[in-house]
């Protein structure tokens, strides 16, 4: 873990500029609120272990992905993150992660989305992937109990909206790119 401030990357400056949006730092024990905020969004950076089970960048070191979950989101999806971080840093392993995930959603513990879920991703400052090769797309990305991609139009040729399942958590992922990172500079051309 980078414990290097310097060379962290932060929440996106749409939230460094709300001085009532909460702001988390991940620190050797997790996440730690470094600004106590007032009006229920949350900002941190997430690391890979944000990603599915199955994706192939999900131990990527290198990882550091702003984002700014507004009340709902802060509410219904980012608490399912900070314990699966939890778990990571006692040392459970990618399957015992996976495991005490099935658990939780068995047991009611990780439930489906608030109605209205949704997050910033906005900072060019981050890196999502090697095969994005580091910041992608300015985008939002909107949480839904699992749905069908279709029925938003996501992942059909020319559309811009993409759709990612939870895979075993109960939610699917929305992605809409915008054109603009969140100082204000244009993102790169969107093509889908």
């Amino acid at each position: 873990m980078d414990q290097n401030p310097s060379r962290r990357a932060y929440p996106s400056r749409s939230c460094e500029r709300s001085s009532d949006t909460e702001i988390l730092t991940l620190e050797s024990r997790g996440y730690q609120t470094a600004v106590k905020g007032k009006n229920g969004f949350t900002c941190i950076v997430e690391r890979s272990w944000a990603n599915n089970f199955d994706d192939t960048e999900y131990w990527n070191p290198k990882i550091r992905a702003p984002i700014c979950f507004n009340p709902a989101a802060t509410r219904s999806v980012l608490p399912t993150y900070l314990k699966q971080t939890e778990w990571f840093l006692a040392g459970a392993s990618k399957s015992e992660i996976l495991e005490r995930t099935k658990a939780a959603v068995a047991a009611k513990a990780i439930t489906p989305p608030e109605t209205g879920s949704m997050c910033y991703m906005m900072s060019k400052d981050g890196y999502l992937s090697d095969v994005a090769g580091g910041h992608w797309h300015p985008h939002l990305m909107f949480f839904l109990p699992s749905t069908p991609a279709a029925t938003w139009g996501a992942n059909l040729p020319g559309t811009p909206m993409l759709a990612s399942d939870g895979g075993v958590e109960p939610v699917t992922v929305f992605l809409a790119p915008v054109p603009n990172w969140s100082d204000g500079s244009p993102g790169p051309a969107t093509q889908m």
